[in-house]
């Protein structure tokens, strides 16, 4: 019903989640190796192969933002348009969003408004939002109440018991015909309607019938910081199958006044000789992520017969090995690397290397190791003719369907 109807995925993530009380918004926390974010756009990106997916942000959050969308590959961030500013309210920060998607060539037929800080949505619960919304033109997920619900009054007392089997709990996305949407956030907003507390309200009080299609009991939001723990439980557990791979590299001493280690230019009376930039932790580190994954080595992806790799700077390779564990909805959970060598003295760079080979890889600082060690002046490395690394990298994917 729905396959010749074209679909935008809204996400919310202009609030502030001030009640987790971390430094920033709850949708940047990073959980299982990325940030809240991210992992929500990765699930709306594999649920639906064609929607575009469209992010209203907080002016002050694109750097945040930035960063969530660059932990996704390259697939998925081609997916994503540019992101808009929200408002002071979640109403208005709708509004802005649907306001550019407004804008585009072609506005689309269908809108499914989400939460950033859901990262759980599947496949199934998509689709049942745009068959619903297609069907109805407005609709929304909802899940039966199994408590016994009581309103009070501002003093505590009970005041009625509502029949428990009317009841639902509404999650998000919230799917609706577009047209309809947009005119009813447009029509609220110049009536002053500003009490209305998600976009099923704004529906019904545009006189629109809304519908509840079945929710998904595992489509939590993040909102507390026992969420945040419970969420990344979870995001950890979808990847269950832990592979660890590891990568050795070699090169030798030549001309030059520098070397590259993991990204970074370190300063040295020689420089070191190969194909591309000769970053011999960065090589070392790549071909540990592919052993991982077990697709081949840093020379099968990057072939050094191949002119356009020449004088490349190697992190090109280890951030596409990071994007590929990424493609398969996988994690970098640790990278442990070792540099053999007399001299440069890797100590004093130690914490900027792992500062840049975590930028490039997109995890956390604390899950990258960089350590040094001679080889007690044995050996070609004893003798200062070239450098060695050695890498091991753990990785984590979804067990395969």
């Amino acid at each position: 019903m729905t396959q010749h109807l074209s679909t935008a995925i809204l996400v919310v993530a202009a609030g502030r989640g001030s009640r987790v009380g971390a430094a920033i918004p709850k949708q940047y926390l990073v959980l299982a190796g990325q940030p809240l974010l991210s992992h929500t756009l990765q699930a709306l990106l594999r649920a639906d192969a064609e929607a575009k997916v469209l992010t209203v942000i907080h002016q002050d959050d694109h750097d945040l933002y930035d960063a969530s969308v660059q932990a996704l590959g390259p697939a998925d961030q081609a997916r994503v348009l540019p992101p808009v500013h929200g408002g002071a309210s979640r109403q208005d920060s709708v509004r802005a969003g649907l306001a550019a998607l407004a804008a585009l060539p072609a506005s689309p037929d269908l809108v499914l408004i989400h939460d950033g800080a859901r990262p759980f949505a599947t496949a199934g619960l998509i689709a049942r939002a745009k068959a619903a919304a297609a069907q109805n033109g407005a609709a929304v997920p909802g899940l039966a109440v199994t408590d016994t619900i009581k309103e009070v009054d501002g003093a505590g007392r009970i005041v009625a018991t509502p029949q428990r089997a009317k009841l639902r709990a509404v999650q998000t996305p919230q799917a609706f015909r577009f047209a309809l949407i947009h005119a009813a956030h447009g029509a609220a907003e110049a009536a002053g309607a500003r009490d209305l507390t998600d976009d099923a309200a704004i529906a019904e009080w545009a006189g629109h019938a809304v519908h509840i299609f079945e929710g998904d009991v595992d489509n939590m939001k993040v909102t507390t910081p026992e969420d945040v723990r419970a969420a990344e439980a979870r995001l950890i557990q979808d990847c269950p199958d832990i592979r660890m791979g590891q990568g050795y590299d070699v090169h030798a001493f030549g001309p030059g006044d520098h070397v590259w280690l993991g990204g970074l230019k370190v300063p040295h009376g020689k420089g070191l000789v190969g194909h591309s930039d000769a970053d011999v932790l960065s090589h070392a580190i790549t071909d540990a992520i592919y052993g991982a994954l077990g697709d081949g080595d840093i020379g099968s992806h990057f072939p050094p017969s191949d002119p356009q790799w020449k004088g490349a700077d190697s992190t090109i390779f280890l951030a596409a090995a990071a994007d590929a564990v990424r493609a398969r909805g996988g994690m970098i959970a640790h990278i442990d690397a070792t540099v053999v060598c007399e001299w440069p003295k890797v100590g004093p760079h130690r914490d900027a290397i792992r500062a840049r080979i975590a930028e490039v890889v997109k995890i956390p600082l604390d899950r990258v190791a960089v350590k040094a060690t001679t080889s007690e002046r044995l050996g070609f490395t004893g003798r200062e003719e070239g450098m060695a690394s050695l890498a091991i990298a753990t990785i984590r994917l979804p067990l395969p369907c």
